[in-house]
């Protein structure tokens, strides 16, 4: 996998419920975090996945390949960094998480999202817009 350009990153502690009879993170709870880092991400360019569902737009995750290279654990702080790329009509997020202050990385995604406008699969030309500002601003 390519080395991404990251546009944004949220930092995020364990919390105790999340982890299992281990004692690290169960494994779902990463892809909670790496929607939650999505979800911030929209708000961070001025969007809502809320506002977007209302105005007739749903991002759904087509496709979601994991790589979980080392253990989280409770009360552990980390960041979740992103970085994304169109291609056709996917929006493809590479979502990796990096364990503070070590900044070592511990998981690694490659997530792709499709949009159903008004139930076709379609654009979201703001988020297209939006993330093209974003990215002549860096």
């Amino acid at each position: 996998m390519k080395k991404p350009k990251y546009i944004f990153e949220l930092e995020m502690e364990v919390r105790d419920y999340e982890c299992d009879l281990q004692g690290i993170v169960n494994n779902a709870n990463y892809q909670h975090y790496t929607e939650h880092t999505r979800h911030a991400f929209l708000h961070s360019i001025g969007m809502s996945f809320a506002e977007m569902h209302n105005a007739g737009t749903d991002a759904v995750v087509a496709q979601n390949n994991m790589r979980f290279k080392a253990p989280l654990h409770s009360d552990d702080r980390f960041v979740s960094r992103l970085a994304m790329e169109r291609e056709g009509l996917r929006y493809v997020f590479y979502q990796d998480i990096f364990l503070l202050p070590e900044d070592k990385m511990i998981f690694s995604s490659k997530v792709d999202v499709v949009c159903l406008v008004n139930g076709k699969l379609g654009l979201c030309k703001e988020l297209d817009d939006k993330v093209s500002a974003l990215e002549k601003s860096l």
